[in-house]
């Protein structure tokens, strides 16, 4: 299997998971789509599975199947027939990659991105009669026999480590897409027409070439209308996903705490009710707190002497005392002052640890767009989000989280737990 976004995968999400050491830890997202991703793997021998590092989904399709395409595509069918002008647009087809299966018993597939329902049927007119019509999840699998065709056409770009391509718009599309559809569609990203045209050329040659072997080229594998998808490749979507542990009346919610293991709402935590209130929704996992009071929060492996925490995210955080109100997220934070860890509303505060042990304290708000701030030094820091990520880039995050764990550990057991 291969994953994608490797930043998002190291993250680590706010529910501990016991060790094969007998230790709990938090789980990373990694771990999760490992986790979650594994069901395919008894359909897929022989072939290369391409997943999202950063989201879970819960089919509520079946997930066995025998492959019948050299690619097949993940997706949300919508009902059993092509959607009408009027319903792509009310489920938002044009704003999505959609992948359109034909009625044939071939179920061959096409893709087409962020198009109107005409221009859709346009240019899916290849596939014969529309079957079912879904927004694609992006996640893939290709046959050996596919994914050495493509070595071999790119192998000079490979070589030459130069070169980007992206698989929906650089193979899949042109390879089930007409000459003439795919330029039109690839002029929406301001791609020159004869970049397009030549690049969809050499496609079509690479697919003369190619032994289908019985199978076909692109099929889709539907994972249900109902499937649950918690994506955390966005700040404001890791709060949201990760809230909804303490969401007792979704349905959703209930799945999402099932998959993680979650049976109780204090798990691998002892609480004195004397000393620490907790309320009746919040969650705490691997905990070690003397005194104070927790609510409408979650929290994983956090150790302090004393926490006041409202409806906030707190995760691997040791400090004599941790303040943390409404909106806040604490992560990753090692603090041995007499002070402690102090938040304000909505801020967002990360430590980042090199190989040395060093620390290096990022902060930020709920409401910032770490894209469009991606360049620049907010106030409190002293280098920007692409600073860090550039200075850690070849990091062995395994020496990290190891020296990470040692500092951790030396800085808890220096307080005095009543």
């Amino acid at each position: 299997m291969l994953f994608l976004n490797a930043v998002s995968t190291l993250q680590k999400l706010p529910v501990c998971h016991k060790l094969s050491d007998g230790t709990w830890a938090p789980i990373t997202v990694l771990e999760a789509v490992v986790k979650q991703t594994g069901v395919y793997a008894s359909s897929r021998k022989g072939r290369l599975s391409v997943f999202w590092g950063d989201q879970v989904f819960i089919p509520s399709a079946p997930f066995e199947y025998t492959p019948t395409h050299h690619v097949d595509i993940m997706c949300t069918l919508l009902g059993q027939t092509a959607p009408t002008a009027e319903e792509w647009v009310e489920k938002g087809l044009d704003k999505y990659g959609v992948i359109a299966v034909s009625q044939g018993e071939e179920k061959n597939a096409a893709q087409v991105e962020k198009v109107d329902h005409a221009t859709a049927v346009k240019m899916l007119s290849e596939l014969g009669d529309i079957g079912q019509v879904g927004p694609s999840l992006g996640s893939f699998s290709v046959s050996a026999p596919m994914l050495k065709a493509l070595c071999d056409e790119y192998s000079s770009e490979l070589t030459a480590k130069s070169g980007k391509f992206d698989t929906d718009p650089h193979f899949w599309m042109p390879l089930t897409l007409s000459e003439e559809n795919y330029i039109a569609l690839m002029k929406q990203k301001d791609v020159e027409e004869d970049v397009s045209k030549t690049h969809h050329q050499r496609m079509a040659k690479m697919k003369s070439s190619f032994s289908l072997d019985g199978m076909g080229i692109f099929g889709a594998v539907d994972v249900g209308s109902e499937a649950c998808w918690w994506d955390y490749g966005q700040l404001k979507l890791y709060i949201d996903n990760n809230m909804k542990l303490l969401d007792r009346e979704d349905p959703n919610a209930d799945l999402l705490r099932k998959f993680m293991g979650v049976t109780s709402r204090l798990m691998d935590t002892d609480v004195d009710s004397s000393k620490l209130t907790v309320d009746d929704k919040s969650c705490a996992f691997s905990c070690k707190i003397s005194t104070g009071s927790i609510s409408n929060s979650v929290l994983a492996n956090v150790e302090a002497v004393d926490v006041q925490v409202d409806d906030a995210i707190v995760v691997n955080c040791t400090a004599r005392k941790i303040y943390a109100p409404k909106g806040a997220i604490l992560y990753n934070l090692v603090d041995e002052s007499e002070e402690g860890i102090v938040a304000a509303e909505g801020d967002v505060i990360v430590s980042v640890t090199n190989e040395d042990g060093e620390q290096t304290i990022l902060k930020s708000k709920k409401t910032t767009c770490g894209g469009k701030a991606w360049k620049q030094v907010i106030e409190g820091n002293s280098m920007s989000f692409e600073a860090v990520h550039g200075k850690n880039m070849d990091a062995d995050v395994t020496k990290i989280e190891k020296k990470r764990m040692e500092l951790f550990r030396k800085t808890s057991d220096s307080f005095t737990f009543q």
